[in-house]
């Protein structure tokens, strides 16, 4: 058996890096069995060297307990890691133990299982599975009323690569069910960034009306329209990054807020949206590609 093959076999037993299986081969005279030990007891070290490494794939998970959600984020390296069912499970795990969270630290201290805390669930599991991962975010939504979520691009019925949190009140919570769902992929296709205009961020906003000046003088633009050119440009800004203000993807004649109302008269009940939330994978984060071609030339090296 070549050594390519036998760090293959290692890694499928193992679950850990291919550089790591080649190491661990190197130090045990290419015995598999040797090897395996070996990668067994450094699993832990293994495990912290690799939190340097970058994450940006991953999973966002949702879970509901009556009126109440919780979404999270965890991050891996590598999309192939996120259709892991073990990495599945861990991440249904975690999201039912946010619910009781008040932030990472905390949730991190949670009791994960008879012997482990979640943090110490986390190590074992990068170790087995031999990439960095990392809890990144969550959220919570108590709501009054109901909520509604969605989940895009799914890996399991709780697990996808986007997910939506809707929560609202309806005097007619049944008949309503439908049209939150439609909401929530609303949501999910449009990335909203506030409920209502003033829940925008000025930091947002400021930055644009920068933009939006540098642009207007470089075209040789009078500064005294530039104020009046800004004020319709923001406006239109603050429209398509408002829900209420969006065009409804249902009907591109119709905005989100106009939607609610026909929902409202034609079916004569109320509805009324609390809050939302968005999570999507690797959002925000500098995505990293690890070419797999060049990592099977450097077991030559």
């Amino acid at each position: 058996m070549s050594i390519f093959e036998k760090v293959k076999d290692l890694r499928e037993i193992t679950g850990a890096g291919m550089q790591d299986c080649k190491i661990a081969l190197s130090e045990n005279n290419e015995d598999i069995d040797l090897a395996i030990e070996f990668l067994r007891k450094k699993g832990i070290a293994k495990a912290a060297k690799k939190s340097e490494r970058g994450a940006s794939e991953g999973l966002i998970t949702i879970f509901t307990s009556g009126n109440k959600s919780s979404i999270v984020e965890i991050n891996s390296e590598t999309d192939f890691v996120a259709k892991n069912p073990e990495f599945n499970n861990f991440c249904e795990k975690i999201s039912s133990l946010c619910m009781a969270s008040k932030d990472i630290n905390d949730l991190k201290e949670k009791k994960f299982n008879e012997t482990d805390t979640v943090s110490s669930a986390l190590v074992g599991l990068i170790a087995k599975i031999g990439e960095n991962i990392q809890i990144r975010r969550f959220e919570n939504l108590d709501s009054q009323g109901s909520v509604a979520n969605y989940i895009h691009n799914k890996q399991s019925n709780s697990s996808g690569k986007l997910g939506v949190l809707l929560a609202y009140d309806s005097d007619n919570s049944e008949l309503s069910k439908s049209f939150a769902n439609q909401i929530c992929m609303h949501i999910a296709a449009s990335s909203p960034l506030a409920l209502h205009a003033e829940d925008i961020s000025k930091e947002f906003l400021e930055n644009e009306k920068k933009i939006i000046r540098d642009l207007l003088l470089n075209e040789g633009k009078k500064e005294d329209m530039i104020d009046k050119i800004i004020s319709g440009k923001i406006s239109k800004i603050t429209k398509d990054n408002t829900l209420l203000g969006q065009k409804w993807v249902m009907n591109q004649e119709l905005s989100v807020e106009n939607a609610i109302k026909n929902f409202q008269e034609e079916n004569k009940t109320t509805f009324d949206i609390k809050k939302f939330i968005r999570y999507k994978v690797g959002e925000g984060l500098e995505i990293k590609k690890n070419d797999f071609a060049d990592e099977v030339k450097s077991l030559s090296k």
